[in-house]
């Protein structure tokens, strides 16, 4: 698409627009395991994800029955961040809980 302006002498030019795309998002999944607890991945779905109690509850049961749950869609290098946040709130517990991140 172009668009037009008047350049200084009175006659119009033409001015290239540019398309610009928006950066490839990613899916960050949480995975089930036997040890971490619900109560901690709620904590964590509330506390890295933003999630409201009731839609952290709902996570975790979709985690816990079907080994793993989508915990948000971000750019990459917010879903990098929050997959590292998760691993060293884990560490730090003791839990085992992983991340997964896929393109969209």
């Amino acid at each position: 698409m172009e668009d037009f302006e008047l350049n200084p002498d009175g006659g119009l030019e033409v001015k290239e627009s540019q398309e610009i795309k928006s950066p490839p998002l990613y899916k960050v999944f949480l995975l089930n395991d036997d040890y971490t607890t619900m109560d901690f991945v709620i904590n964590i779905l509330e506390e890295v994800f933003h999630k409201s109690p009731v839609e952290s509850a709902q996570i975790m049961l979709h985690v816990h029955k079907n080994g793993r749950a989508l915990a948000g869609v971000y750019i990459r290098d917010i879903a990098e961040t929050k997959t590292a946040k998760v691993q060293k709130l884990s560490l730090q517990k003791g839990f085992p809980l992983k991340c997964s991140m896929e393109k969209e």
